[in-house]
């Protein structure tokens, strides 16, 4: 077989990004990113992915760390190498789309603040996504590399791969990556797929796959006979399992070959060394399903990212036993809403709606998310295939589906969130206003400093409690009930945290509507004393990054509510009474 003439292969190192991401779901704090960064700078890299992705979700979320702050801070420390970042086309970094002006000043605002390459994908291929943030990112003058979400299924095929490669071309990429957020790429697809776009366009090709299947090392090298330009590693500390190839393997596979990257070994050692500390440190956030090669991935596809997010999600809900059912209900979810290829957020709607779907104990779709609705009315973009008529049935009834680009049918929105924010104090510098469009619900208790920082558990945190042990128990002290989440068990002794007062009512209540999943209560859309229809949502809850509304089962009058904003309330809490 005719190989690519011989060329020096590229590095773009992941590990301040997607390998922390998919392994330890993006717990890695700023303060133990930058001597790592520091010492990457040193190597020669192409870029070092650093940005962007579930970045801002994560940061202001769970570590209490602005978003801003960290990139500025990593631009200080990556003096010679280009900071990559994931841009989710008209998502951005969220999770739904924005309208054009807050994507025009977000692109601005990155490449600002230290971005100066801009991977930008959409989770559907739809080019009617990407396009305004791709034409933004020429505007500012950075790099634009066009993603393509890789993925397998009955409507998917290489040839339409590579159209959409040349659709990327004519807008004026400066590189295409291969997008394959799962590691379903097979080593001879890699080379008809790179082959292909070579044959078609000239522009450099970058490979981005999941070690997660055991593939993609042998894929990796099958690109680099097909003339692939640039391949995604981490440091081999963060790296196989759901996230990428390791970075030393690659470089040293390649030195005193054709394709030699230049990167010494030696630099990499020291980058290494930083990598096992850092990894010490957050080891309890390491989850061996995470770290091991699964073959099941062929059939869940799963993206990296997602597994670790969805094992979190379920341990939440104190469910981790129903991972198996997860497993078998997410390509079930996959097909019924048209083969979206699964990377953010498509990964994390279905992922969701199959978790719900498991949940209430096989009542497919009776507890529906938000997106998963907007999906299906089209607000997300095309779907690869149609949706299947009897779910979209199912769910919106006969409600228009809409086939414009979502995105013209927003309003423009950064003028006036500007002065919501501006009003409720919430701005100390520009990027705030920013931080508030893209997570309107978090944001305010970040950006007031209100939100506190996760500890980073020890190993044994992440123990089942052993059979016959509950996940967490109420406990009464002075006459006021506790709940304690149990965090491991040993011998005679159990480790306990998460120790608050239990306001909320449990158990059997007249009237009460129950929580069906731990969660944050996002709003409460009803007052005491109102009346209300079957079928009327009465609050919503944020729950495993989806909104959740909670529906009236009856007509009735709402007599108590029990939650409040801001309330994280957990599994059968009584939420409020409709009588």
């Amino acid at each position: 077989m005719r190989t690519a003439s011989p060329k020096k292969i590229h590095i773009t190192d992941t590990t301040l990004r997607d390998a922390h991401q998919s392994l330890i779901a993006q717990r890695l704090r700023t303060e133990d990113m930058l001597p790592l960064a520091r010492e990457m700078d040193q190597c020669g890299f192409f870029s070092v992915e650093a940005w962007g992705g579930a970045t801002f979700d994560t940061c202001i979320r769970s570590l209490n760390d602005d978003p801003w702050d960290r990139l500025r801070s990593l631009k200080d420390e990556l003096k010679h190498t280009p900071i990559q970042m994931l841009l989710r086309g008209q998502n951005l970094v969220g999770y739904r789309h924005y309208p054009d002006d807050v994507v025009d000043r977000f692109v601005a605002a990155a490449y600002k603040n230290g971005v100066d390459v801009f991977r930008v994908f959409d989770a559907l291929n739809d080019l009617r996504n990407m396009k305004r943030s791709m034409d933004q990112v020429k505007n500012v003058g950075a790099h634009l590399q066009g993603a393509i979400s890789y993925t397998t299924s009955p409507v998917h095929s290489t040839q339409k791969f590579i159209d959409l490669a040349k659709d990327l071309y004519a807008d004026e990429c400066d590189s295409i990556c291969i997008k394959d957020m799962a590691g379903l790429i097979m080593p001879e697809a890699a080379r008809e797929l790179i082959s292909g776009i070579k044959k078609t366009v000239d522009i450099k090709v970058c490979l981005h796959s999941h070690a997660t299947s055991g593939i993609a090392p042998m894929s990796y090298q099958a690109a680099i006979e097909a003339g692939v330009d640039i391949l995604d590693t981490a440091m081999s500390p963060f790296s196989m399992g759901t996230s990428q190839p390791p970075t030393e393997s690659v470089v040293a596979s390649l030195i005193g070959t054709p394709h030699d990257t230049g990167i010494d070994l030696i630099k990499l050692r020291a980058v290494r060394n930083i990598c096992m500390q850092i990894r010490e440190k957050y080891a309890g956030l390491l989850n061996p399903i995470s770290e091991r090669v699964d073959s099941d991935v062929l059939l869940y596809q799963l993206p990296g990212g997602m597994i670790s997010n969805t094992l979190s999600q379920l341990q939440e809900q104190d469910a981790l036993e129903k991972w198996d059912a997860v497993l078998a209900e997410i390509p079930r979810v996959r097909k019924d809403l048209g083969y979206p290829p699964l990377v953010t957020p498509t990964s994390q709607i279905v992922g969701t709606q199959a978790v719900l779907n498991v949940l209430v104990n096989g009542d497919r779709y009776r507890n529906v998310t938000k997106e998963v609705k907007d999906y299906i009315h089209g607000l997300y973009g095309r779907s690869p295939a149609p949706v299947s008529e009897d779910i979209r049935k199912l769910i919106i009834g006969n409600d228009e589906v809409i086939t414009a680009r979502p995105a013209d049918l927003l309003e423009p929105a950064y003028e006036k969130m500007k002065e919501e924010a501006l009003k409720a104090g919430l701005v100390k510098k520009e990027e705030d206003i920013l931080t508030y469009i893209l997570y309107p619900a978090i944001a305010p208790s970040f950006l007031k400093g209100e939100r506190s920082l996760e500890e980073i558990p020890a190993k044994q945190s992440l123990q089942k409690p052993e059979p016959g042990i509950p996940g967490q128990m109420e406990v009464e002290v002075d006459g006021e009930i506790f709940t304690v989440r149990i965090v491991s068990v040993g011998g005679s002794r159990v480790e306990v945290a998460s120790i608050a007062p239990q306001k909320i009512p449990r158990g059997e209540f007249a009237g009460g509507i129950k929580s069906n999943m731990q969660g944050m209560v996002l709003q409460v859309l009803v007052n005491r004393g109102a009346a209300v229809k079957k079928g009327d949502t009465l609050l919503v809850l944020e729950a495993m990054k989806m909104e959740n509304p909670i529906h009236s089962p009856v007509d009735g009058k709402v007599t108590e509510i029990f939650v409040d904003t801001g309330d994280v309330v957990q599994n059968g809490d009584v939420l409020l009474v409709v009588q």
